[in-house]
């Protein structure tokens, strides 16, 4: 046997001790062939175990997954839910600000033509001419009609306790015997309101 011959034998002797060494290197990568299968290693005897080892990673894995997935949705719908409360809100104030701007500017143009139904029942108390009295009184009825489809009430507190929520009182004088203090005795200018919400207070005198 020549040098050569005798180096490839020595070749093979090492290759043969080192393969114990490789085959369980293989082993120990998770569901992978062993490279030596069908050399006399066959399959690697802990691929079962590796193949349940990660099964077992994947589920857990995708457990984690899920319970991610799951607190990002119940995260996105609490953001969702505040947004639309949020939204909601923004909608019906601003829809009370439109209303109540819509009511104030035709609160202003009743208060601007009260004056009106003022004069005219001045008038109506002056007048001597039965013709002329019965113009005024339909005029009047018209003026207190077109009050009432607009949902404006008078405010005639006479002989009633005085009430600043809806009274201003322009003069006093002392209660006569038999009358209380604090009452309304004269009505010199009548109030109107709307709702609860007066539009002209009363101007009144009142007992002290």
């Amino acid at each position: 046997m020549n040098d050569q011959e005798k180096q490839g034998e020595e070749l093979k002797e090492a290759q043969a001790e080192q393969r114990p060494e490789e085959e369980r290197e293989c082993c120990r990568k998770e569901g992978e062939r062993c490279e030596h299968e069908g050399e006399g290693h066959g399959r690697c005897e802990h691929k079962g175990e590796g193949h349940e080892h990660e099964k077992h990673c994947r589920r857990e894995q995708m457990k984690e997954e899920l319970a991610k997935a799951q607190a990002d949705a119940a995260d996105f719908k609490d953001k969702w839910m505040r947004a639309a409360a949020e939204f909601d809100n923004f909608r019906k104030r601003n829809e009370a600000t439109r209303r109540n701007a819509y009511l104030d500017g035709k609160a202003e143009i009743l208060v601007k033509v009260l004056p009106v139904g003022d004069n005219l029942e001045l008038a109506l108390r002056s007048c001597a001419d039965e013709q002329t009295k019965k113009g005024i009184e339909m005029v009047l009825r018209s003026f207190k009609k077109l009050l009432e489809e607009e949902g404006v009430e008078e405010i005639d507190p006479k002989d009633e306790e005085f009430d600043p929520a809806f009274c201003e009182a322009v003069m006093s004088e002392p209660a006569a015997e038999g009358v209380e203090p604090g009452y309304v005795i004269e009505v010199f200018r009548k109030g109107y309101k709307r709702g609860e919400k007066v539009i002209r207070y009363a101007q009144v005198k009142v007992t002290t």
